[in-house]
């Protein structure tokens, strides 16, 4: 019988070893809370330009009603600053996180990944592609990070990413359609579209927390388990 073969580093790179993903798992699980937030200030906004939009539709008037219309744009706009602020910022470090654990990623199995580690960022900007290359490096670092005798299911994963589509196009048909109103109606149609949006935000913004923290503990724990050990031969 031949002597058991030394473990060899992670996944078989020569001294590599993964760098902590626990500070940005972290951070980007905060600030995407923050999102989370602004979607709900968002959709308390939707529902107030919705209302005044259909008393508007109604043929209700009256300054009181002009008053709560100025008011309604007015909180519309402020909406969408602190939105895009929150999105802003969240991508920031969203994606030095996704960056840091795809190169953990190849730590753990180097095989494993089937995009380029440029896409890791790329992907989420170049047209077409970004409807599904996110998706697949997300799903690449997911079962690398998995323990060695463990490979969970990608339901956590697919789920936030169909709600997450759900949400981009929900969201330019609105913005389409606010763009196109000229009736009272049509506001009212592109606030509830605009609504409809948020709320498919807000559980996008849910389920990608859940996506983070998981990742980032698999990892964590991985990391912390060494690396897989090799059965002797014989």
């Amino acid at each position: 019988m031949t002597s058991p073969m030394p473990a060899p580093a992670f996944a078989g790179v020569p001294g590599a070893v993964p760098r902590s993903p626990v500070g940005l798992g972290r951070a980007a699980a905060a600030l995407l809370g923050l999102v989370i937030a602004a979607d709900l200030f968002a959709v308390w906004a939707d529902v107030v330009e919705m209302n005044v939009a259909g008393d508007l539709a109604d043929g209700v008037t009256g300054s009181d009603v002009l008053d709560r219309a100025d008011r309604a744009d007015s909180l519309y706009r402020g909406a969408g600053v602190a939105q895009v602020t929150a999105l802003l910022a969240t991508m920031a470090v969203y994606l030095c996180w996704l960056w840091r654990v795809r190169v953990n990623a190849e730590v753990f199995n180097p095989g494993g990944q089937s995009k380029a580690r440029g896409w890791t960022i790329g992907g989420w900007f170049v047209p077409v592609v970004n409807l599904w290359f996110p998706r697949r490096i997300t799903l690449d670092i997911w079962d690398s990070s998995a323990a060695w005798a463990d490979r969970p299911g990608h339901a956590l994963v697919n789920s936030w990413w169909f709600v997450w589509i759900v949400s981009l196009f929900a969201d330019r048909a609105a913005a389409t359609m606010y763009r196109r109103a000229d009736t009272a109606a049509a506001l009212r149609d592109a606030a509830r579209q605009m609504l409809f949006s948020d709320a498919f935000d807000i559980v996008a913004a849910v389920l990608a927390i859940l996506v983070v923290l998981k990742i980032t503990r698999m990892q964590h724990e991985k990391a912390l388990a060494g690396p897989v050990p090799i059965p002797a031969l014989g």
